[in-house]
């Protein structure tokens, strides 16, 4: 079957099976940010955003993302760009192995687009999906606070410059 879709801002038009699911696809595009870890949908490893939101894409039948915007980790930045929540994640030392971050990273660009000031309790809601085996969570939540200062100092600054933009009256 055809499948017509967005992955990361680009079209795509791909010939699938119709029983494939999203993270095999991504994969087989040469998009192998997105891990697979227990194809069960415990680990969130294979989280990408569809649409803005997180989903388990080992889960996810690929024919389900007809006509939707799908952002892999790929598609957040890369090393010669990284996205601030990258940046975050590597300064604040939550990457180790790095199997899980690419979930981890997506879930919380998720978080934080919704609610731009999380409590500890939705952070920890946010990323109950995702398990880390080398962190022990305590520099994920670290690069969380990190991501919360730089967006507070960034929506500061917006305003600031803002204001001396308007001419007085």
């Amino acid at each position: 079957m055809t499948l017509n879709t967005r992955i990361n801002g680009r079209p795509y038009t791909i010939q699938i099976q119709p029983g494939a699911v999203l993270a095999d696809v991504l994969r087989s595009l040469g998009l192998t940010g997105t891990k697979v870890g227990c194809r069960e949908g415990h680990c969130g490893s294979c989280i990408v955003l569809l649409n803005g939101k997180p989903v388990n894409s080992c889960l996810l039948l690929a024919a389900k993302v007809e006509d939707a915007d799908v952002t892999t980790i790929e598609g957040l930045g890369d090393m010669q760009s990284p996205h601030p929540i990258q940046e975050a994640f590597v300064q604040a030392g939550a990457v180790q192995c790095g199997f899980c971050t690419p979930g981890m990273v997506l879930t919380t660009k998720a978080l934080f687009d919704e609610t731009p000031h999380p409590t500890p309790e939705r952070i920890r809601e946010a990323l109950s999906g995702n398990l880390c085996r080398c962190t022990g969570y305590v520099k994920i939540f670290d690069a969380l606070r990190l991501v919360e200062e730089r967006l507070s100092r960034s929506v500061e600054a917006t305003k600031k410059s803002a204001r001396k933009a308007t001419p007085k009256r």
